[in-house]
């Protein structure tokens, strides 16, 4: 019986079709790489102004997050977030724009600063497993002031001992292995302490005011104890239960806390700045 014989393979070749398919992609994927490694803030703000006549303004304000830590609680919001009016937002720079765009690449290297500040700060903390516990107690955050280090208190697990000034040992170790890190960066800092709410009377003559300016002076006492100089320490205050970390919920153990900021600071001028 003779076999019956086919017409040959139409396309010929198809994996040829999908490999040069794959090869297009992978080239438009490139360009695009090498387009937006070069910022350009006009042509930036010139896609941000078609982007919002495309898809129109957003109407609700939405917040970034944090990096959460083992531990702790979600934030439902950043304290310092700002937000913009949609009725405000306008692809042209405004001549208060014009200004800030004049020191962007200041504030760039800036933040630069401060993200390379906090990746050594959490580098160092992964290289000290003895502490590894009580480094689960550091949140980092940056905002308008700086970067914010925070040694917060969590449920069933303090950094002071209630009603104290001095801090456990393994605060004191926590903050003694931070000090080199902190000691070498070129920014000043500010110490603040900060008290949850309670319902608790406070002490006759000794209430959160005074214990949370204690808290926060004795951390500047273990920094200035491991080589800090005190030209490096730019404030030492206490805030006790005026700005919690969780203003939904005061009374929660992580508003009790001690913050290290490393200070957002303008450049020194030139003295024969004349502007």
């Amino acid at each position: 019986m003779a076999r019956r014989k086919d017409g040959a393979h139409g396309g010929g070749h198809g994996w040829f079709v999908t490999f040069a398919d794959l090869m297009g992609l992978l080239v438009s994927f490139f360009v695009m790489l090498v387009a937006f490694s070069t910022q350009d803030q006009a042509k930036l703000q010139v896609v941000a102004g078609s982007m919002r006549d495309a898809f129109g303004v957003q109407d609700r304000v939405r917040y970034s997050g944090i990096i959460e830590v083992l531990g702790l609680p979600t934030r439902p919001k950043l304290k310092n977030a700002a937000h913009i009016d949609p009725k405000d937002a306008s692809a042209n720079p405004s001549p208060d724009e014009r200004d800030r765009q004049r020191t962007y690449g200041a504030r760039f290297k800036q933040d630069r600063k401060f993200a390379l500040a906090a990746a050594s700060l959490r580098q160092a903390m992964q290289d000290m497993p003895a502490i590894t516990e009580a480094s689960k107690h550091i949140m980092m955050e940056e905002t308008k002031q700086g970067l914010n280090i925070e040694i917060v208190d969590q449920d069933g697990r303090s950094m002071f001992p209630e009603g104290s000034k001095e801090p456990y040992e393994r605060t004191r170790m926590l903050i003694m292995k931070l000090a080199p890190a902190l000691k070498a960066m070129p920014f000043r800092i500010s110490i603040t302490g900060h008290t949850a709410a309670s319902q608790i009377p406070p002490k006759p003559g000794y209430g959160p005011w005074e214990l949370s300016a204690d808290r926060a002076n004795a951390v500047r006492e273990i920094l200035a104890g491991e080589g800090m100089p005190s030209g490096h320490i730019y404030q030492v205050a206490g805030k006790a239960d005026t700005d919690p970390l969780f203003p939904d919920n005061p009374y929660m153990a992580p508003n009790r806390r001690v913050t290290i900021t490393l200070m957002r600071e303008a450049p020194p001028l030139p003295p024969d700045f004349t502007p």
